[in-house]
């Protein structure tokens, strides 16, 4: 959410962000309406300082024997008249918060401006593996093989859930504890395990809600919870509400949970598979910091992110987004794709995000500063990674022509000390 104030002093450069992200507010209403609240709350001000007198000039005429029939009508009046303000104030204030939690965070100077076309590439990574044979796509080699289950996940729970097995079950389970144990040691993140339904002010804290609400999976109306779509929102979450103290920050937590999404697209070739599914696994990096060192934790982060998939020996590049591609609460986001050689080309593995104090103020994260003044945090998250597409690469780019995939180094101590998977 955008500080009132910036809005009203900047109302031609929010528009313009808007327009930049291609999301359609209201910002002439927004200024208008906190206009008007504050009119209502002058007039109310005025009126109850005005009761306050006449209440003590009735007081005193009362005490003289005299009976203020004058004064208790005209009170009653101005009665009626402060409780029609309050109807008034609660009704802008509410139109008022729906249209802030609707005004998008606006983009960093340093991102491209345009739609997904204007990404621009800045960093890449490994060389993209040859084959003396056709690669495979790997939804072909996991049936092949008999890691996943296709079939029989459409009839548990639809199309777009994953059914795992055998050694399938075995890497993505290596996966995730090998992503765990690598930021926390190598990168020294706090480890949370969180819950995986959160209720509505977490959704509406890290930007999810009202933007993307279709996007999600309600779960119970009457609690009104939602099935995470990233652990991004539990974990910044964590501190909704709440004044850090100095000593503090930074902040930086990981955590592994399960993650739901509708928006799993179209049938197609470019949604078999493990490309696009409406429940995957993930570890999500999150770090809160001070205003001033978000710019410098979030090419850290973003440093963090390749470390884990040079360890993995993947070849990548990292694409900074375009103000029309990045998220709804982003002021700035980096992209990392994997090649993926059956596939024949780069998937998104994980999106790395500072939302300076865009979600700090819709969740009211603040911290005192060394001064004592209280201050909004900067927020920022990363994946640490998404394991669907992760595990395509692997499966895709350790392909051998016998039918076996090759353990990249990093996981065989996770599965046993074994350098393949192959169909014994």
């Amino acid at each position: 959410m955008l500080d009132m104030r910036f809005l009203k002093e900047n109302p031609e450069f929010v528009r313009e962000a808007c327009r930049l992200k291609g999301v359609r507010a209201d910002v002439d209403r927004a200024v208008a309406l906190d206009a008007r609240r504050r009119e209502i709350l002058l007039e109310k001000e005025a009126l109850q300082n005005g009761r306050n007198r006449v209440s003590r000039e009735i007081a005193g005429k009362r005490k003289a024997g005299e009976e203020p029939r004058a004064e208790q009508e005209e009170m009653r009046k101005v009665g009626d008249r402060i409780a029609a303000l309050e109807v008034e104030e609660r009704a802008v204030a509410a139109e008022l918060h729906s249209l802030m939690l609707a005004i998008p965070n606006h983009p960093d100077p340093d991102a491209p401006v345009g739609d997904g076309s204007a990404n621009r590439e800045i960093a890449s990574w490994g060389e993209k593996p040859s084959f003396p044979f056709e690669p495979r796509p790997h939804w072909e080699i996991c049936e092949t093989l008999g890691l996943l289950d296709f079939r029989r996940g459409v009839k548990i729970a639809g199309s777009g859930f994953i059914l795992y097995r055998g050694a399938g079950a075995r890497l993505e389970r290596a996966l995730i504890n090998f992503f765990l144990d690598f930021h926390v040691s190598r990168h020294g993140y706090a480890e949370w395990f969180p819950p995986f339904l959160v209720n509505r002010d977490s959704m509406i804290g890290t930007g999810q809600i009202p933007k993307l609400e279709e996007d999600m999976y309600r779960c119970d109306k009457d609690d009104d919870l939602f099935l995470i779509p990233t652990a991004e929102v539990p974990i910044t979450n964590i501190h909704r509400d709440e004044i850090l103290r100095p000593a503090d920050l930074p902040l930086r937590y990981c955590a592994y949970s399960a993650c739901f999404r509708r928006e799993a697209g179209a049938a197609g070739k470019d949604t078999r598979g493990l490309l696009r599914v409406h429940e995957f696994n993930k570890v999500e990096l999150v770090k809160v910091v001070r205003p001033e060192e978000s710019g410098d934790e979030h090419e850290r982060l973003r440093t963090d992110v390749e470390d884990v998939l040079r360890e993995l020996e993947l070849p990548y590049r990292v694409v900074n987004l375009a103000t029309g591609d990045m998220s709804f609460s982003a002021a700035k986001c980096y992209d990392f794709e994997v090649w993926a050689a059956g596939t024949g080309k780069y998937l998104e593995v994980s999106s790395c995000s500072n939302y300076t104090d865009y979600q700090a103020r819709r969740a009211n994260i603040r911290f005192r500063d060394d001064g004592k003044k209280v201050r909004f945090v900067h927020t920022l998250n990363a994946s640490g990674l998404a394991l669907p597409r992760t595990m395509a690469a692997i499966v895709e780019n350790g392909q051998r022509e016998d039918g076996s995939i090759a353990v990249p180094r990093a996981l065989r101590p996770y599965l046993g000390g074994m350098t393949e998977i192959g169909t014994a």
